[in-house]
């Protein structure tokens, strides 16, 4: 038997399109709107988002039995909370410039809605091993989802992709050419257009989605 079995594939699977948490279930959008001007922000932001939502599904997953029921959502925010803290100091440490650019939104992991739902719906009903694998995949659907509309705004916003120009300096109009950046990409309104187009193409090849 191997390392995953047909279940558990489906647990990382499944929400990069089907249960994806931004597209299908509508959650975790205010930071999609706010980190995807470039793509380095926001591919640190994902990675940021699926370590603390795999490690806190683990760690309530392996509490599940011990935890009251009256206090489960305060031992949730606390180990939520601590990993945020560990993420932040590593950003800090060894990234600082995305983190500054990050700002507060780093620290708003803790109430992300993707990692609470995620800790309510699975980790307190299954074993460490899913819940980390349910964890890996919510956060890489997540993730997905900022990283195409990140590398969009950033090409047509700014002309270039991880701070690389991709556009010749002489093709701009300021230096005789006939290209502008459209400094339309670079506003939050545009982000969340792209999400609503991201849906669109989604529910429409998706036989699953449709009417939903």
């Amino acid at each position: 038997m191997g390392l995953l079995s047909t279940k558990d594939t489906k647990l990382i699977t499944n929400p990069m399109n089907l249960e994806n948490p931004i597209t299908v279930q509508v959650l975790g959008v205010c930071s999609a709107l706010a980190v995807t001007v470039k793509l380095e922000p926001a591919l640190v932001m994902a990675i940021s988002v699926t370590a603390v939502t795999a490690f806190s599904n683990v760690i309530i997953s392996m509490l599940r039995n011990t935890i009251p029921n009256r206090i489960r959502i305060i031992v949730q925010l606390v180990v939520v909370a601590a990993l945020v803290i560990i993420v932040d100091q590593i950003l800090k440490a060894f990234v600082y410039d995305v983190s500054k650019q990050l700002s507060v939104f780093v620290g708003l992991i803790i109430t992300n809605c993707i990692i609470m739902g995620r800790l309510e719906a699975f980790a307190l009903g299954n074993k460490p091993w899913p819940s980390f694998l349910d964890g890996v995949g919510n956060g890489a659907g997540y993730g997905m989802i900022l990283i195409i509309v990140a590398i969009v705004r950033e090409i047509f916003g700014s002309g270039s992709i991880w701070g690389i120009s991709l556009i010749p300096q002489s093709w701009y109009i300021a230096n005789g050419g006939f290209y502008a950046n459209n400094g339309f990409m670079i506003l939050p309104p545009m982000a969340l257009i792209m999400l609503g187009v991201i849906i669109w193409v989604q529910r429409s090849r998706t036989k699953e989605l449709i009417g939903k």
